[in-house]
């Protein structure tokens, strides 16, 4: 039997900027820290092939030398209303996980009117305004949670259900859901997997905004810090990124890198005594 040639780093990136993508594949996720080998995501290979790196060394990612956020004519979020839920049969059970969700709905009852929004201003689109937000509530939802994993398209399906039938409110052109899932729930997206490819992402299904935060049990979605503050880090990423492009690709932009998170993933910085990521200012046209 002839063997197959082996394949290069150098023919693996030529076949990766000759494949052709989907329209509506935007990157919208929270890279892992330190990635394991597995096969990426569409999203993740054209931003990989794009700056010619290596994820695999288990290091941060250099910021890019070339980053602008260009906008694309969709909405913005200019107050942000968020919603937390928390999907699982624990989540509540214990003192550890009522004491986690207490800390996260404080995290965003602080940030959400602290200097990270602020800084969002410089993405003004008259009439849009980008301002302080609010935590709107919170719920725990114990029905038909995962046992194993949860795809995306089982997240909109539920979350649809959930608008329907449970005391939440009804989405308005502000509010975005943050659903958050239990230790050992693995999050399927775009054919990659959370702790594989990814740590956290956000989308949306129509008018409705949502992020799916898996809970960090990996260390590539760890990246050295405590699991509180792994996920105020990626939760700050998706909700700058929902603010600023809540419908994947439609407003602020940039097709090699991806979302204002994307740009800066894993690098933090401190704001109202919470870990919180960096997000690429095209003003000051670095990360801040």
């Amino acid at each position: 039997m002839k063997k197959a040639p082996t394949r290069t780093k150098l023919d693996t990136t030529r076949q990766l900027r000759t494949t052709a993508f989907a329209p509506g594949e935007y990157i919208r996720v929270v890279p892992l820290h330190y990635p394991k080998p597995a096969v990426p995501i569409a999203d993740l290979a054209r931003r990989r092939a794009a700056e010619e790196r290596d994820f695999f060394g288990g290091r941060q990612a250099p910021i890019p030398a070339k980053a602008q956020l260009t906008y694309r004519g969709g909405p913005l979020l200019q107050n942000p209303e968020v919603f937390t839920v928390y999907w699982g049969r624990t989540w509540g059970t214990t003192p550890s996980s009522t004491a986690l969700m207490t800390r996260l709905n404080g995290f965003f009852a602080d940030i959400l009117v602290s200097p990270l929004i602020d800084q969002l201003a410089e993405y003004d689109v008259p009439p849009q305004a980008i301002g302080h937000g609010s935590l709107i509530g919170t719920d725990v939802i114990s029905s038909a949670a995962p046992s194993e994993s949860v795809t995306d398209s089982a997240i909109q399906s539920h979350l649809r259900k959930w608008l329907k039938a449970e005391p939440m409110p009804k989405p308005t052109r502000n509010t975005v859901y943050f659903v958050y899932l239990e230790p050992g729930i693995v999050s399927i997206m775009g054919g990659g997997r959370s702790c594989q490819n990814y740590c956290g992402y956000h989308n949306n299904v129509g008018p409705v905004y949502y992020a799916v935060m898996p809970y960090p049990a990996c260390d590539g979605c760890l990246g050295g810090l405590s699991a509180f503050d792994a996920l105020t880090g990626t939760s700050s990423h998706e909700l700058c990124e929902a603010i600023t492009d809540p419908v994947p690709g439609s407003g602020w932009y940039d097709d090699v890198n991806g979302e204002i998170g994307d740009i800066c993933a894993w690098s933090f910085k401190q704001v109202a005594g919470y870990t919180v990521q960096l997000e690429w200012s095209n003003r000051q046209n670095k990360c801040a």
